[in-house]
């Protein structure tokens, strides 16, 4: 059996506490209390100290509010922080998920609902875990375990992000995922945008199967079905559609975890995993990037997308996301001899940020939308790729893949190295690695 979720209660109320250690104590071998305090700063302490999975935590508190406490915990602890309170208004919501919360409970807690939230929030940071463990215990030049199997693929998962709408992130996810096929990989193009998701027009696809159709399925998907549901461009792409109309989204959303557990479903099958979202900041956001192996952040010049892509950068260092997962791209960028006054420099994004921008796609509406009338993605669209944005849309493809897949090959263990595996690697078929 595995070791039980470690939970540390935090409430100003002794009998909400006390409640609450009673409700968990019904579930005694899933989870464990190590201790409940009454104040902010007796929450931070404990926490440095024990480093629980999970802190359930009160807002409302006399000497450091559940928000503050919440942001000066998350900042050092990989915990799960489920914020608690009898005011459940967006303005609460918002700014417990600011300071770095995963989740949000109405007093008084439903019991089924606790455990349910308790599980899906300490499920969702798995990833995060092994991360900080990988980071930790694995030096730079050691090697993984991998499979030397030909049918198991590099599975990276790249979430394709933006918390402004209007940025082109649509067209950057289609790109990519263009762009990352060659022979011998194969490539998955996710619309995870459950309410408004345009890559179906993007790409001119239409189908009466979508994401929709695997979430009752979730526990017992197979790939047989899985390919039953995904759609094929003309170019070879493999798409899973996001739902027909966006009040479908509800039946998804009720499960927030639901999209990023298909796609750990499946991640083997595929060598990339490119997933358009939504500009929505909520759990089905984070238990993608959870997930992810890249998150590519896109911003235009701006101050009103710098400062929301500042925003998103710090609650992923709250999250204890390791920097390099980020991938900092900057779209719609103006020629520097023809700048105005509108955009901002990207050396000046560069400061403000302490980021550098990995990505610069040069603006050029004509190509984008000539691409997307056509069906196609611009890369396949454009035959000169020596031009932009199609220049710079096959760079950021081309890092993207040097950057995985050299680090996928580079870790093969020597015994793996025989004249299968090295044929497999020269026709660009990656290998799954643990989580890193």
């Amino acid at each position: 059996m595995s070791d039980p979720i470690t939970i540390l209660i935090v409430d100003d109320i002794q009998d909400t506490r006390e409640n609450i250690k009673k409700l968990l104590a019904f579930e005694e071998q899933e989870f464990k209390v190590i201790d409940a305090v009454g104040t902010g700063r007796e929450a931070v302490r404990v926490a440095l100290e024990h480093r629980p999975d999970i802190i359930i935590m009160d807002i409302n508190m006399p000497d450091m509010d559940g928000i503050q406490a919440t942001s000066e915990i998350t900042k050092a602890v990989p915990a799960g922080v489920i914020m608690m309170s009898v005011q459940t208004d967006q303005d609460y919501l918002r700014k417990a998920m600011q300071a770095g919360a995963r989740q949000f409970l109405g007093k008084p807690v439903d019991p089924d609902e606790l455990y349910g939230t308790i599980r899906s929030v300490y499920q969702s940071l798995e990833s995060t875990r092994q991360q900080l463990v990988n980071a930790v215990n694995v030096g730079p030049t050691s090697t993984k375990p991998v499979s030397t199997d030909p049918d198991v693929r590099a599975g990276h998962v790249i979430v394709v992000y933006s918390p402004q709408g209007g940025v082109g992130k649509t067209t950057i996810a289609t790109n990519l995922a263009s762009g990352l096929m060659k022979r011998g990989i194969k490539v998955l193009l996710v619309d995870a945008d459950l309410q408004f998701g345009d890559i179906a027009v993007f790409l001119k696809l239409q189908s009466q199967s979508t994401l929709l159709d695997l979430v009752d399925k979730i526990e017992d998907l197979d790939t047989e079905f899985f390919d039953s549901i995904v759609a094929t461009h003309d170019s070879g792409l493999k798409v899973l559609l996001g739902p027909q109309r966006p009040e479908y989204a509800e039946e998804v959303e009720a499960q927030p975890s639901a999209v990023a557990r298909i796609i750990e479903k499946i991640a083997m099958s595929y060598d990339f995993i490119v997933v358009d979202t939504s500009s929505r900041l909520d759990e089905t956001l984070l238990a993608l990037t959870d997930i992810a192996t890249k998150v590519l952040l896109v911003a235009t010049p701006t101050l009103a997308s710098i400062k929301n892509a500042r925003f998103v950068l710090d609650l992923f260092d709250r999250m204890n996301y390791l920097p390099d997962k980020t991938v900092f791209v900057l779209n719609r960028v103006e020629d520097e001899r023809q700048r105005g006054r509108v955009t901002i420099p990207s050396e000046i994004i560069e400061k403000h940020l302490k980021r550098p921008v990995e990505a610069k796609i040069p603006v050029n509406e004509a190509v984008i939308l000539s691409a997307i009338n056509k069906g196609v993605p611009a890369i396949v669209a454009q035959r000169d790729r020596s031009k932009p944005p199609v220049r710079d849309l096959v760079e950021l493809s081309d890092m993207l893949y040097r950057k995985l897949m050299s680090t996928q090959e580079t870790a093969e263990q020597p015994e793996a190295q025989d004249s299968k595996a090295e044929g497999r690697r020269k026709s660009g078929i990656g290998l799954r690695l643990g989580k890193a």
